[in-house]
């Protein structure tokens, strides 16, 4: 196989051989990175047999009526000709159960064209001949702030849902706290309140906290559920008090720092003992007792929710053994349709159901925030945030493992902020996978994130058109872009959040494909902008330049906060840390944050939102407030203020390149959500926002 073979099957498989890097410098993928993700694709292609059979598999599976056929409702629908098998028109069969006739035309290139669909969205069903397959009928754009309040420029909170505290919570902020949150600033005028992650991770293994590398994005980490809410205060009392954890918990909610281990060691415990009484006193005989409650969500969550459960607790038990990676388990228990796993299922019947239990407490906390944060007047309620992949050695992994693409990892090329590109050891959907199984990886996970929320924060929105793969055992540099089915997956996005009623939003930053906003845009999904980015030479963007159709934040999680900015606080603790490669390099980043202070001190005076000289690096309090009411200012039509910094604080809940060397995920606020939010500072600030946009 010569090099300019390898790049033409590469081509044909979907993998991007020529790109642009962030600093618009034309990159080639090298044969042999390509050659490295066409075997992970099961497209081998070292010998010219092996490029034969696979240039054969995507013909025939092109060839295939795929499971879901996805269109513009009230648009034509293109079909490949041998899918109709030389019939003059097909029937489309609503999901109300209207039958349509759709006649066939020849479109030219070879496919065939049909009358218009129905206006009607929808998953429906077309009828091929003797084939049945699914259509999914979908709106051009999706749910969007106008369908909400029209013309209207919204605001709301992020928080990291951990670092909320409360008194009761254990020591890890919960959805009790953001209950809390989401009313009390609704009360200021806020319509959102965007939380971090709240996905699924280790029960077994609570060390493994970061909130980006779930177990499953379909399920949620039950370390987050607030029992109260669901099944009364009185319960959750006698729980705590019955395991002995009172002291414990009240040490641990004093901390400034959650002690991921111990504070889970203590919840869980107390789980345990209101598992215990639940399971003797709950009664499925009345259809609104929680007993049927349970029973209903149990039933209603199928055979996902059963594979999650046996899976956490068979992780528990083989990682007592010291195996906690699935892969490295015997083989009888990597196969989640083995007979050792059901026999095991049997066996283990109790600690499955606990883990059940588990997730109905959760997700009955959550919808709790929801209805909440609805009820007290905010328009858009809670804003979910959707991770790029999962981990490897997690749930959605082993239990369906065809969804994933094992032997790559997502990350990212380098740039100007890592060098080195990342790799984030996260696993990918595979597009065939996609394609075959009717986009139900897919759709399941995006349903889960809708589902009690008014909003949802896609991370690395680049992924629905693209990702950066890493070959296991290769240098994240040594990675290359996949293609995605953007239009099916934005389609697909605009149908879920329609019917969800829930706005939209795709974190676009880093290296992004020309035209991918604006693609991002036209589908009614909001972009990101964050004030450290939007600048024009050395200049910021004044308010009014900023884009209309995203959502304007001062900083991230990733990102300094903006006293911290101002102080210099990241380039002391990258300094520490050794984080810069070179004395020069530090001394670079130095002076150019001097220069960038006087810009945007510039910027803000300017905008008629900070008067006077430019304050010290140490008075960050006028700058924060400078930076609130310029990101409130702008035409964005949603403002996303983080937690961070509406407190004025300096330490950023999360700093990339790191690990352990720096309390990651780990931070929590000094008081409650009331407390902090009535301090005249942020009271103050609060105010300003409300009034840069637009009272109610």
């Amino acid at each position: 196989m010569t090099d300019d073979e390898v790049r033409d099957l590469a081509r044909d498989a979907g993998i991007v051989v020529d790109w642009t890097d962030a600093a618009d410098r034309p990159q080639t993928t090298s044969p042999g990175v390509l050659h490295q993700i066409l075997d992970a694709l099961g497209l081998p292609c070292r010998t010219e047999g092996d490029a034969a059979d696979s240039r054969e598999r995507l013909r025939r599976d092109r060839a295939l009526i795929p499971p879901l056929v996805i269109a513009d409702a009230g648009q034509t629908l293109s079909l490949r000709p041998e899918w109709t098998d030389g019939q003059a028109s097909i029937e489309l069969i609503t999901e109300s159960g209207e039958v349509h006739k759709l006649d066939l035309n020849n479109g030219g290139d070879g496919a065939l064209v049909t009358t218009p669909l129905p206006d009607d969205i929808g998953y429906h069903r077309l009828v091929l001949g003797d084939v049945e397959t699914g259509l999914a009928a979908t709106p051009k754009r999706c749910f969007g702030i106008d369908d909400i309040a029209s013309g209207a420029r919204l605001w709301g909170l992020a928080a990291q849902l951990y670092g909320l505290r409360r008194r009761g919570d254990g020591g890890i902020g919960d959805f009790g706290g953001a209950v809390a949150l989401a009313q009390e600033a609704a009360r200021f005028g806020a319509d959102a309140l965007a939380l971090s992650p709240v996905h699924a991770l280790f029960a077994a293994d609570p060390g493994r906290f970061g909130p980006y590398s779930p177990s499953s994005r379909i399920f949620l980490n039950p370390l987050y559920a607030d029992p109260a809410l669901v099944l009364g205060a009185d319960r959750v009392t006698r729980a705590w008090s019955g395991v002995g954890r009172d002291a414990d918990r009240v040490r641990l909610e004093r901390l400034p720092l959650i002690e991921w281990t111990e504070a889970a060691t203590a919840k869980f415990a107390m789980l345990r003992a209101l598992f215990a009484e639940f399971a003797m006193t709950a009664s499925a005989d009345y259809p609104s007792s929680p007993g049927a409650d349970f029973a209903r969500f149990c039933r209603e969550g199928g055979d996902l929710i059963q594979a999650h459960a046996r899976f956490e607790a068979l992780h528990a038990e083989q990682s007592r053994g010291g195996t906690s990676f699935w892969r490295d388990w015997q083989p009888e228990w990597r196969d989640p349709h083995s007979a050792a796993v059901a026999e095991f299922a049997r066996s283990q019947d109790r600690e499955i159901r606990f883990h059940l239990f588990l997730q109905w407490l959760s997700e009955r906390s959550l919808a709790a925030v929801q209805a909440g944060a609805r009820q007290a007047g905010m328009r858009i309620g809670l804003i979910a945030d959707l991770a790029i992949g999962t981990d490897k050695a997690g749930s959605h992994a082993w239990a369906r493992q065809s969804d994933i693409l094992g032997a790559l990892n997502i990350g990212a090329p380098p740039d100007l902020l890592n060098t080195r590109g990342q790799d984030w050891g996260l696993a990918a959907f595979s597009p065939d996978a996609l394609r075959n199984n009717g986009y139900a990886p897919f759709l399941a996970t995006l349903r889960a994130a809708m589902r009690h929320a008014g909003g949802v924060r896609i991370d690395h929105a680049m992924g629905l058109a693209r990702l950066w793969l890493v070959p296991e055992g290769a240098s994240a540099a040594e990675g290359g872009y996949l293609a995605y089915p953007l239009e099916n997956l934005l389609r697909l996005i605009a149908l879920e959040s329609r019917r969800h009623r829930a706005i939209v939003i795709g974190e676009d930053l880093g290296t992004v494909p020309p035209g991918f906003s604006d693609r991002l845009n036209d589908a009614g999904i909001l972009s990101m902008r964050v004030l450290w980015f939007e600048r024009e030479g050395a200049a910021f963007k004044a308010p009014e330049e900023w884009s209309e159709r995203a959502a304007a934040m001062t900083s991230t999680h990733d990102l300094p906060t903006v006293a911290g900015w101002w102080r210099g606080s990241d380039i002391a603790v990258r300094t520490s840390l050794g984080l810069f490669g070179a004395e020069s390099d530090r001394s670079e980043v130095t002076a150019a944050r001097r220069g960038d202070r006087s810009e945007l001190w510039r910027a803000f005076a300017k905008a008629g939102v900070a008067r006077g000289a430019q304050p010290s690096p140490r008075s960050t309090n006028p700058v924060v407030d400078a930076a609130v009411r310029f990101t409130a200012r702008t035409n964005s039509r949603l403002a996303l203020i983080p937690f961070e910094d509406l407190l004025g604080q300096s330490e950023q809940p999360n700093l990339p390149g790191t690990v352990d060397q720096h309390p990651n995920w780990r931070r929590r606020q000094k008081a409650s959500s009331t407390k902090l939010l009535h301090a005249p500072k942020v009271a103050a600030r609060l105010a300003a926002i409300r009034e840069e946009r637009g009272h109610r």
